[in-house]
C-alpha cells in the first residue's frame, strides 16, 4: 500500500489567495470517470493539433503495438506501461516560477539537461505521492547520469501556493534527496499561465482536499525541445495503474510497477542525455 495518511492542520495554507479556480474537466481520481481523463492526459501536449500514434497494420496474434518514434532503447512493454508517445519537438513553454528553496527560477536556466517535468498537488494524497516515489527511483537508477537530469514539478493547488507548502511536500516524500528536484509555485497568473501553456487541466475542489488535474510528464531534451510525453494514469485496463480506498482516496500500486516506473523514466532520460 502506497500513500499516506490523511494529513492534521494544513501547511502553507493561501486559501484566502487562491485566485480563480479553473473550469475545464480535469483529470478525476474517482474510478468512474478516470478512462476519460486517461485520454486527455494522452493528447495534452499536443496543444491544437493532436500528435498522431501510428501502429503497424495487421499485427499477429499477440504481437504488441508499438507507437512510431520511441526510442529503440525503451521497450514495447514499458512504453505501454507509461503510455509514452512522441509530441511535436518544439521549444518547451518557458516559466518563471520559484521552488521549495525559494529559488525564482526559468525552465531555460535548465538548458543543457533533460527536464523531467509534472504537475503535482503539494497536498495530494493518491496519484502525486506515487509519482514522487517513481521520481526517487529514477534518480537511483540513473547512476552516474543523474547530474544530467533536472526532476521538476509545478504547483497545481491554488489554496497553497507558498514556499512553505510545497518545501513541506517536497520534505515528506523525500524529494529533497534529489539534488536536481525542484518543486514550482507562484503567483495565480504565472501557475495559470503555465498550467495553459501545457494543456494542464485544473478542477481545484476546495481547501483541504485533493485538486483534480491533468496527469502527465513530459521530457524536455537538453535543446529545451519537449519531446515526449508520458500518461501516470490507469488507461481503463483490466488491471488499473491506480485503485483506492475509502479514506483520503490513498492510491496504490504493486511495487515492482512502481520500480518499473521509475527505470522507464530513468532510461529514457539517460538516452535523451546522451
Amino acid at each position: 500500500m502506497i500513500g499516506k495518511p490523511g494529513r492534521g492542520q494544513p501547511r502553507g495554507d493561501d486559501s484566502a489567495a487562491a485566485g480563480r479556480p479553473g473550469t475545464a474537466s480535469s483529470r478525476v481520481r474517482r474510478p468512474g470517470r478516470r478512462l476519460a481523463v486517461g485520454l486527455l492526459a494522452l493528447t495534452a501536449a499536443a496543444g491544437a493539433a493532436a500528435y498522431a500514434v501510428t501502429r503497424p497494420p495487421g499485427p499477429s496474434a499477440g504481437q504488441e503495438l508499438r507507437p512510431s518514434g520511441i526510442p529503440a532503447a525503451i521497450s514495447t512493454s514499458m512504453a505501454d506501461l507509461m503510455a509514452l508517445s512522441p509530441v511535436p519537438r518544439r521549444p518547451a513553454p518557458g516559466f518563471t516560477l520559484t521552488d521549495q528553496a525559494g529559488r525564482t527560477m526559468s525552465l531555460s536556466a535548465f538548458r543543457g539537461k533533460v527536464v523531467v517535468l509534472e504537475f503535482m498537488d503539494d497536498h495530494c494524497t493518491d496519484v502525486c505521492p506515487i509519482v514522487a516515489q517513481e521520481f526517487a527511483g529514477a534518480y537511483h537508477d540513473l547512476g552516474p547520469m543523474a547530474g544530467k537530469v533536472v526532476f521538476a514539478a509545478v504547483n497545481v493547488n491554488p489554496y497553497y501556493r507558498s514556499v512553505q507548502a510545497v518545501a513541506a511536500f517536497s520534505a515528506e516524500q523525500r524529494l529533497t534527496a534529489i539534488p536536481g528536484w525542484h518543486f514550482f509555485t507562484g503567483s495565480p497568473a504565472a501557475l495559470h499561465a503555465a498550467w495553459g501553456n501545457y494543456n494542464i487541466e485544473v478542477e481545484p475542489q476546495g481547501p483541504g482536499r485533493d485538486t483534480l488535474h491533468t496527469s502527465a510528464i513530459y521530457f524536455i531534451d537538453p535543446q529545451g525541445d519537449q519531446r515526449y510525453l508520458a500518461s501516470p494514469q490507469d488507461r481503463g485496463a483490466a488491471k488499473p495503474r491506480f485503485a483506492y480506498g475509502t479514506k483520503n482516496e490513498t492510491g496504490y500500486v504493486p511495487t515492482g510497477q512502481l520500480a518499473d516506473w521509475g527505470r522507464g523514466i530513468a532510461l529514457l532520460a539517460r538516452t535523451m542525455a546522451g
